[in-house]
């Protein structure tokens, strides 16, 4: 009697479970649909609820415009090539310089090897934005990019951490640390005007108050050194300068124009450069748009 007592208990116990179950199973959203990454050849990640928004054009410059920064562009262009070729390649850090073409150089490089891996019928190469705030998802994204027929370069722009930012750690460990490490076809490019991404600061309050000030140190500065390619940019010269705004010049079949309304674009460069305190690539561009206003010229390819 107490046997057939306890089977029945049993057997309620099973239905009643297997009707939470079914509840539960009712009430979950559904699985995020299955991206489309024929649909562009860069997307931005959103993680609610995890989907990437495909990028109808991407803005970026050519790569022959990039001038002053030819060991950066050739170093980052043969990793990018051997990553497209399914050969192995490192995660890279673009540091230093505010404005000396570090984004740009991420995007403009993914074009010309996208283009190439077009070319020779190899599998797409695909652009992933990541925003700074969005990083702690990191792990989440990737497991959408793992079993995709494409390979994926994913970049976050001005990437940097401030106090009490945990989130630099789900980075350490989507990036080599963790079980499943980083899928095969995909690698991690970042920006920064950090080298180390966390702020001195930072590093000095943990030497001065952890039990082991070097062991702190090193926890933090151990997220740089997951990146196998630390690239410089430092400040331009003047020569540097002129050489990127006669390239625009140039691209955009300016010097006619310059010359009928007899100005002397070297001296307008010059006193640009003064009133900004600073020589790069972006005040470069942004002289030019200047220049093309006051000529009256709109910035149309050649």
């Amino acid at each position: 009697m107490l046997k057939q007592k306890g089977d029945g208990f049993r057997h309620e116990m099973r239905d009643l479970l297997g009707r939470i179950a079914e509840a539960l199973e009712c009430a979950a959203p559904p699985p995020p649909p299955v991206p489309d990454f024929d649909a562009a050849q860069a997307f931005v990640w959103h993680p609610s609820p995890g989907s990437f928004q495909p990028v109808e054009r991407v803005n970026r410059v050519a790569l022959d415009l990039l001038r002053g920064i030819n060991r950066a562009r050739d170093t980052l262009l043969e990793n990018t090539r051997r990553f497209a070729r399914g050969l192995p390649a490192n995660n890279a850090l673009l540091w230093g310089a505010r404005g000396m073409g570090k984004s740009s150089l991420v995007k403009a490089v993914h074009a010309g090897v996208a283009k190439e891996s077009c070319q020779a019928s190899a599998p797409p190469l695909k652009l992933i934005e990541i925003h700074r705030e969005d990083i702690g998802t990191l792990p989440m994204m990737m497991a959408h990019l793992r079993g995709a027929d494409a390979r994926f370069i994913v970049f976050c722009d001005d990437l940097s951490f401030d106090h009490d930012d945990t989130s630099y750690k789900s980075l350490k460990a989507a990036l080599e640390g963790g079980i499943e490490g980083r899928p095969k076809n995909v690698i991690f490019y970042a920006t920064s005007n950090r080298r180390h991404l966390l702020p001195r600061d930072m590093m000095e309050n943990e030497r001065s108050t952890a039990i082991n000030p070097a062991e702190a140190v090193e926890e933090k500065v151990s997220l740089s050194d997951r990146f196998g390619l630390w690239l410089g940019f430092h400040g331009s010269d003047q020569e540097n300068f002129f050489a990127m705004v006669e390239g625009y010049i140039d691209h955009y079949g300016l010097a006619d124009a310059i010359t009928d309304a007899g100005l002397d674009w070297r001296a307008l460069a010059h006193e640009w450069t003064m009133t900004r305190g600073s020589r790069s690539g972006r005040v470069a561009w942004q002289f030019i748009q200047d220049l093309a206003g006051r000529i009256g010229k709109p910035l149309e390819e050649k």
